[in-house]
């Protein structure tokens, strides 16, 4: 399945990294700066965080509701993570790609391994923690996990990490700013070559 057509000017941008890199923060700042990028908001079966809402950080959905979307195929990919069920609607990917717009996604590697050859063109986006040791300070920083919850989350990342290679460029967020700049302009030169 080819997204947004080959002179429509969409790109879809898949990107992943362990939890608690920055992946939100980053996308939030490129679309922020940046006209005419969007993001696909993907569904998950876990609770909101306080700050997050509905359809907008995420479609917080129930088992029943996630199968039932799953069962009428409208997931263009679908995980386990943590425990809970986590998906991308195709709709509203397509619908920012016809639009003519680059298109993040904020998914695992498990997604990302999915999503590799269903949509052209797509950039793939690796955020990288600069140390273990940080990406730790900064999970256990959000006080949003007990601790072995943040054990488990510590060990998918190291695996996550080893996954690094599959992708075609790779951003340490040791400094947000360079971190969103290098992001918007690897979208932009990728941009240029379709």
């Amino acid at each position: 399945m080819n997204g947004g057509g080959p002179d429509s000017g969409g790109l879809l941008v898949v990107l992943s990294g362990p939890s608690g890199v920055g992946k939100k923060t980053v996308i939030d700042r490129v679309l922020a700066e940046t006209p005419g990028y969007s993001r696909a908001v993907t569904a998950t079966t876990r609770a909101p965080r306080p700050t997050e809402v509905d359809g907008v950080d995420y479609f917080f959905l129930t088992e029943e509701v996630f199968s039932a979307r799953l069962s009428r195929e409208e997931f263009l990919e679908h995980a386990v993570v943590h425990g809970r069920r986590h998906g991308t609607l195709r709709q509203p990917v397509i619908e920012i790609l016809d639009r003519g717009e680059v298109c993040f996604l904020e998914v695992d590697v498990q997604g990302a391994a999915t999503i590799r050859g269903l949509i052209t063109p797509a950039l793939f986006v690796f955020l990288v923690p600069p140390s273990l040791e940080a990406l730790e300070e900064r999970l256990r920083g959000r006080a949003t996990e007990d601790e072995a919850s943040l054990t488990n989350r510590l060990a998918t990342a190291r695996r996550e990490l080893e996954r690094e290679g599959e992708y075609d460029v790779s951003v340490v967020n040791d400094e947000l700013d360079r971190a969103v700049r290098e992001v918007r302009d690897q979208v932009e030169r990728w941009r240029g070559r379709s």
